[in-house]
């Protein structure tokens, strides 16, 4: 990296010694010093110019997920159309995606500058703490989405309709879980730590006990492997029980010489085809988010290969992002979100409200945006 050899050179001497002796932990705080693993000693300090785009891409990502999961929330909690069981889930994942980025963009930011943690080893360990907290909220309640659509599409009329009361229980549910799983570090069970960027804080990966990196391994399951399970489960025979009526549609209307046998039911399975590719689409951004920090902590506790400060911002890089993906998408796909929006925001609609409430007629599914049917 030229830029940052030449940045090197342009350091000035230190008691002596080139500033190619110092290192990446020589700027933390003394206070910090004891939260931090011998292995970043080794690795000398990054280009600023890292720290000032880290900085500025957090601040970036930041401003959209708030601004964007705030709308999610208000629009879905203030139209009546979208007042449904189903749709609590949606306003959770808004919740928790708006509290991930609320709660750690701003001390990241402020980290960026100084380039390194200056907020003290309590604020490390809530960091650390809050960011777990709200990434696990976040998968399972998409898990909540997948096996609610599983449960409407593939048992069809069989199928148990989710209530106020269902939809809440499993909220609280997913909450108290993960918050019982993210305070375990408080009390021995692995620990919240400086990354080795040193302007973030998250689970210790390189302390070599079997009990922490036990943790590291119970946690890629609970919060990674099975959640992954579940939803590709649940959309495989999603997706088969749309095909399946989709062609039998199709037969029928063919025996009876018609181009279609029911128009509204044919387009209300487009619609659910539709918003199970959308879902499939955002589970994905979030694996997709998730999974750098996953190789990060497997490289650590398995010793596979040194792990440099760098590495450790694209895992920070990523994971923040997916807060931003799910409104972007539910703007995108959802026709009455995107009808409510054009009526209570029209400058930032670009589609007309009345061709969205005409594609609205739900069809008693739910995707990671979800209608309930009309009663009869």
């Amino acid at each position: 990296m030229a830029s940052y050899a030449s940045w090197m050179q342009q350091q000035p001497l230190l008691g002596g010694a080139i500033a190619a002796n110092l290192t990446v932990v020589d700027k933390v705080p003394p206070e910090m010093l004891h939260m931090v693993d011998a292995h970043w000693y080794q690795f000398p300090p990054m280009n600023p110019l890292w720290h000032a785009m880290l900085g500025w891409a957090i601040a970036m990502l930041c401003f959209i997920s708030i601004v964007g999961n705030g709308m999610v929330m208000y629009i879905f909690t203030n139209t009546k159309a979208l007042r449904t069981p189903s749709n609590l889930l949606v306003v959770n994942l808004a919740f928790s995606d708006f509290l991930m980025m609320f709660t750690m963009g701003p001390p990241m930011v402020i980290n960026c500058y100084y380039e390194t943690w200056v907020l003290g080893p309590f604020a490390c360990e809530l960091y650390g703490m809050l960011g777990s907290l709200f990434g696990c909220v976040s998968i399972w309640t998409m898990t909540l989405i997948a096996l609610d659509r599983y449960n409407v599409i593939v048992k069809g009329l069989s199928a148990k309709p989710l209530s106020n009361n269902g939809a809440l229980v499993r909220i609280l549910g997913v909450w108290f879980a993960t918050l019982c799983w993210t305070l375990a570090p408080f009390f021995g069970w692995n620990r919240y730590v400086p990354e080795g960027n040193m302007s973030a804080c998250g689970t210790d990966y390189l302390t070599t006990t079997w009990e922490s990196r036990s943790y590291i391994l119970v946690y890629s399951i609970f919060v990674y492997f099975t959640p992954l399970l579940t939803i590709i489960y649940s959309y495989i025979f999603i997706i088969k029980a749309v095909a399946a009526h989709e062609k039998n549609m199709r037969e029928q209307a063919k025996k009876m010489n018609v181009a279609s046998l029911r128009s509204a039911e044919a387009q209300n399975t487009s619609t659910e085809m539709k918003l199970a590719k959308v879902a499939l689409v955002t589970i994905s951004l979030w694996f997709m988010a998730w999974t750098p920090y996953l190789i990060i902590n497997y490289t650590g506790i398995f010793k596979a290969s040194p792990i440099s400060p760098l590495a450790t911002i694209w895992g920070s890089l990523f994971a923040k992002a997916n807060a931003v993906y799910n409104p972007i998408v539910y703007g995108i796909s959802h026709p009455k979100y995107r009808a409510a929006l054009h009526k209570k925001f029209p400058s930032l609609s670009c589609t007309d409200a009345a061709s969205d409430d005409s594609q609205s007629t739900g069809s008693g599914t739910t995707a990671v945006v979800m209608e309930e049917k009309p009663s009869a």
